[in-house]
């Protein structure tokens, strides 16, 4: 029995790579490399967005939030992610299409000048290394428990370096048609997953069980506590959500090279636009289904806490039914599929970090003219360099202590708002020019820390005052507020520059 679920997911991996290589074909130019010669469907976009932004954490931890007390929470927030989304496809991604960028920083040359273009890229690069490895990291401690119940004994190590290998043989070989394809693919099927397992916890908890989980408010949808210090506090609160949602999803899917490079592979404006919005739509699908998982589990665990079943977490609670309440094949083909959420962050960071050190840094500082040939063998090299470093930030991780997890985790917090509020100088302040930018950043970024590790703020659950950090969702709009105040202050300091040229526009590829 074992061997054959350790035969499934072996079959899936290899397979699902060499699909996705056979679907990329040749690369034969660096557009074609970072963003396909903008020929992608649009509906294979909009998957590959969503895989990218989902992880083993998301599989695993939104059943065990629903579980315990989040309930339906999670999809409150996609309600957000979607009007964010659909503010950068009508705002940004017009700019990007019609300049024919290849990364988003290009815009802040155009706009200011190369130097920020740096400095965004930089900023892009080492966030994401820090993020992705912590990532990278905490997917191989499921995935090694998930392993051991089919008999396979492997460490932390050894899972992350298996990974990181697989992953970047399509990604180094196919580019990012490759990591599209595959990421479309491994979506759909952590998707499937979830639908047959709440197909196989209807039959054992019936209508019963749906109507006890309603009522214990494992449907809750919105959070209506408006209480001040909750609502700067916790992600759910509605204003929260919807609003600080909103804005941190501008900046995660607008000023975010990691999502925008396969925004950019599509066929057009329009294109990307649809991509952009469905995948807001598809996120919060995919959280229902993962949230409907969590509230059928209660039902059919009749309430109990994970401790009681012998669980450290409730982030335990889907894996153990995958591999005590599905059938085998089914729970190595769901287990494949964990593998696959893994692999698909990693190969959409590794190849977007490649494109943006390549277009953004190598070929802005170049003092001479680099060829399209040696930007796709530098995109190839760079996508090894950094799958490299990934996976030794990733094993540095299995031995450091908890509070560098938290803050690498939380990195988005320090820079999203600096990010973001680039773009919008640009957009905004027309007086502002490269200095100006330049030190709104930095300021951002120095303001953002503090905000991040120092402000805490009580807030009271049951009787009891405990102090919590400000929700990740207002830590964009508080970045973007400075960068926009500081940028433009300093901007009063001197003349208007002389205005620059929009972008030619790109003919839509057919």
């Amino acid at each position: 029995m074992n061997a054959l679920n350790v035969a499934v997911i072996v079959v899936y991996l290899v397979g699902v790579a060499w699909i996705g290589l056979r679907l990329s074909g040749k690369q034969r130019s660096a557009s074609d490399y970072f963003v396909g010669e903008g020929r992608m469907p649009w509906w294979t976009v909009c998957f590959s967005v969503v895989a990218t932004e989902t992880s083993v954490l998301t599989v695993i931890s939104i059943p065990g939030g629903a579980y315990t007390d989040q309930g339906f929470g999670n999809v409150e927030l996609a309600f957000g992610y979607i009007i964010g989304r659909t503010a950068v496809a009508l705002a940004l991604i017009p700019l990007y299409k019609r300049g024919g960028f290849v990364s988003a920083y290009q815009y802040l040359q155009l706009r200011f000048g190369r130097y920020l273009q740096g400095v965004a890229s930089v900023t892009f690069v080492v966030t994401r290394l820090l993020a992705e490895g912590v990532r990278l990291f905490a997917s191989a401690i499921p995935i090694k428990l998930l392993l051991s119940e089919f008999g396979v004994t492997l460490g932390y190590d050894i899972i992350i370096v298996a990974l990181t290998l697989l992953t970047v043989v399509y990604t180094y070989l196919g580019g990012i048609k490759a990591v599209i394809w595959t990421d479309a693919l491994q979506m759909g099927l952590y998707l499937l997953g979830a639908l047959i397992a709440i197909a196989v916890l209807t039959g054992h908890v019936g209508a019963s069980g749906w109507s006890d989980a309603l009522h214990a408010g494992k449907f809750q949808l919105f959070d209506t506590d408006f209480d001040p210090a909750h609502i700067l506090t916790s992600s759910f609160a509605l204003p929260t959500a919807i609003i600080g949602g909103a804005i941190f999803a501008m900046a995660s899917h607008g000023s975010d090279q990691l999502i925008v490079q396969r925004i950019l592979a599509t066929r057009s404006v329009r294109d990307s636009q649809k991509a952009m919005v469905a995948s807001g739509v598809f996120i919060a699908v995919q959280f229902a289904a993962f949230s409907l998982v969590g509230a059928l589990l209660w039902a059919y665990n009749d309430g109990k806490t994970p401790k009681e079943l012998g669980l450290s977490s409730a982030d335990g609670l889907y894996p153990d039914f995958i591999l005590h309440g599905l059938p085998v094949v089914i729970s190595g083909l769901l287990v494949a599929g964990i593998l696959g959420a893994a692999m698909g962050s990693l190969s959409a960071a590794l190849n977007s970090m490649s494109n943006s050190t390549v277009a953004d840094i190598i070929h802005s500082f170049s003092r001479r003219e680099i060829s399209d040939l040696t930007m796709l063998r530098l995109g190839r090299i760079m996508t090894l360099v950094w799958a490299a470093l990934m996976a030794l930030c990733a094993m540095g991780f299995s031995t450091t202590t908890g509070n560098v997890y938290l803050t690498a985790l939380a990195i988005a917090g320090y820079t999203y708002g600096a990010l973001l509020g680039a773009f919008l100088l640009g957009r905004i302040v027309k007086r502002a020019n490269e200095f100006d930018a330049i030190v709104a950043f930095v300021a951002t970024v120095i303001v953002m820390t503090f905000v991040v590790r120092v402000v805490k703020i009580d807030v009271t659950v049951a009787g009891k005052v405990t102090e919590k950090g400000i929700a990740a969702q207002w830590l964009v709009p508080i970045g973007v507020a400075v960068t926009l105040v500081v940028g433009g202050l300093t901007s009063r300091f001197h003349p208007a520059p002389d205005p620059v040229p929009p972008p030619e526009p790109v003919e839509a590829v057919a």
